[in-house]
């Protein structure tokens, strides 16, 4: 049961991540990275399928291999969240509770781009 359900969830992940490739604000690795890790504990061959994808694999490879964020993948990923939670918080949510955990997640999300090492262009 617990195999099935972790398929279930590799799965929604990759999809989420697909459509992180194309919405701004939705970071594509995060989710692949997340099925990843619910593909390795529950099908190697979709954890296979997924590494060795020619689209989908590149996100996971370069972070697994470097570890790290080019600048310009990090200036991308904070604007567009900032652009997102802004729109969010001023158009679209009126509870101020709501708005306050937006916000905070905001900048724990922002804190933890921050931390993570920056990719140099000589080192890819």
């Amino acid at each position: 049961m617990k195999k099935i359900i972790y398929i279930i969830l590799g799965s929604i992940f990759v999809a989420i991540g697909v459509i992180g490739i194309f919405v701004p604000g939705l970071p594509a690795t995060s989710f692949l990275l997340l099925a990843s890790y619910f593909y390795v504990r529950s099908s190697p061959r979709l954890n296979n399928w997924l590494i060795n994808h020619k689209v989908l694999g590149k996100f996971i490879k370069d972070f697994q291999k470097h570890r790290a964020m080019t600048v310009k993948h990090k200036v991308i990923s904070i604007t567009s969240m900032w652009f997102f939670i802004s729109m969010s918080v001023v158009f679209f949510i009126e509870n101020i509770y709501i708005n306050g955990i937006v916000l905070l997640a905001g900048l724990i999300g922002t804190v933890v781009i921050l931390s993570i090492k920056t990719l140099r262009p000589e080192n890819i």
